[in-house]
């Protein structure tokens, strides 16, 4: 179908009773903004197939997309955008090839990128007059979110645009760096990992998700132990499932399919189309809103609740000083003197609010433990086993790295507590 900007034009030429117009105001410069502003989408999954057909619908022109995976069989009941024969091949390049097929504009253009957003450099993004992530990975958002404040200056300042679904439930938030709270002010808020004892998995399991981690964090590297399992390889998905299906058998567990053996062991996130034509129908809102300057932003988070009815709330979610990203205070955190530095750095990195799978800690005048590179981490790794209270004083501050983040996190460490293991006492 052919395609121009018409429908959006009486949004942009008419006045509402939300928005005050500025005597410089001329719809003219936003139709331009809208047609010229270049648009970075992450993720082409269920957020980003919407995301990418109310962009190119809503007259932005010029759209880039990021995804590093393919299209598996589990996706095409959401996933809007691809057929049976896409199945093995990028999402983000089907997805760009099939919106542009399917919108016959001349002057659209979708560029794809088959690839990790890592796999760029800071610079890249800062050709983009906005960015909107439909990503499900944690590590992911807390990346490009920081990466995007890392760019601000006199001449830069890029909005995140960021939603995220979970069933019936989901959220859409503008992150205008510097200036509003960022991902990390929220990270305390998001559900934990879900976990399972390693005891009830190898001896007593009774959901089946108890027999799918077995088959995944014992039974795999006992088996394989040089080897890496790769959930995008149907082989040895198949493998895990009838590991696990057997399993399940012996303990007569009921309810190991292959679709929740893949959810397992990718850590999948239940999504449900209607909730994510939603939240991607709130984003894409709120980027013609910002280029357009028809309306208000959002201030600055929704959130959504399709469970019982149909629930939404607004609200400006605050600025945290001590945020490692856009703060400028040090988090305090208590600490026992007996601790090893090794238990110390599991004990903070699972906290909601650190959330650090290779941290590095560094004090004022000394390297405490350095994860890379292996030089370093040899000449760091005799530290782990030393007590707190001989590395560091009560009240110091000490800097956390990690390689997977390109953020720093000071922590003003409190030491209390007697200097022995009171388990050993």
């Amino acid at each position: 179908m052919t395609r121009d900007i018409s429908s959006v034009l009486p949004l942009i030429n008419t006045i509402g009773p939300y928005n005050e117009v500025p005597e410089e105001y001329n719809s003219q410069d936003s139709i331009t903004t809208l047609t010229t502003s270049k648009i970075l989408v992450i993720g082409a999954g269920g957020l980003g197939c919407e995301i990418l057909k109310n962009l190119a619908l809503t007259g932005f022109k010029d759209i880039h997309v990021i995804d590093m995976d393919t299209i598996d069989l589990s996706n095409l009941n959401r996933q809007f955008l691809f057929r049976s024969q896409d199945i093995g091949k990028s999402k983000a390049e089907t997805a760009a090839k099939f919106v542009m097929e399917r919108i016959d504009d001349p002057d659209l253009k979708i560029t794809p990128y088959f690839g990790k957003i890592q796999d760029k450099p800071a610079e890249y993004y800062r050709q983009f007059q906005i960015v909107i992530s439909g990503l499900d990975s944690i590590e992911a958002r807390r990346w490009i979110n920081a990466t995007l404040i890392s760019l601000v200056d006199d001449e830069t300042l890029i909005p995140l645009i960021d939603g995220g679904t979970e069933g019936f439930r989901g959220q859409s938030r503008v992150i205008i760096p510097t200036i509003t709270s960022c991902f990390e002010c929220s990270l305390d808020l998001l559900s934990p990992k879900v976990t399972y004892p390693v005891c009830t998995i190898a001896n007593t399991p009774r959901l089946p998700e108890h027999c799918i981690e077995w088959a995944s964090q014992l039974q795999w590297t006992k088996t394989f132990p040089n080897k890496k399992f790769d959930a995008d390889d149907p082989e040895q998905v198949e493998w895990m499932y009838q590991t696990a299906l057997n399993r399940a058998k012996e303990f007569d567990i009921c309810g190991v399919t292959k679709s929740l053996t893949l959810g397992v062991v990718k850590n999948i996130i239940p999504a449900i189309a209607s909730t994510n034509a939603i939240i991607a129908a709130s984003c894409c809102n709120e980027a013609f809103k910002f280029v357009t300057s028809t309306n208000p932003i959002l201030n600055n988070y929704m959130m959504y609740s399709g469970d019982d009815s149909i629930f939404t709330y607004t609200y400006s979610y605050t600025k945290k000083p001590n945020c490692p990203v856009c703060g400028n205070l040090a988090k305090y955190i208590q600490a026992q003197n007996w601790w090893t530095l090794q238990q110390f750095i599991e004990e903070i990195s699972n906290k909601q609010e650190i959330q650090m799978t290779r941290p590095s800690l560094t004090a004022a005048d000394k390297y405490l433990y350095l994860t890379s590179p292996p030089e370093l981490e040899k000449l760091t790794k005799g530290n782990l086993s030393k007590k707190l209270q001989d590395l560091i004083s009560s009240g110091e501050e000490i800097v956390i790295t990690d390689p997977n983040l390109p953020i720093s996190m000071r922590l003003i460490v409190q030491l209390s507590g007697s200097s022995f293991d009171p388990e050993f006492n």
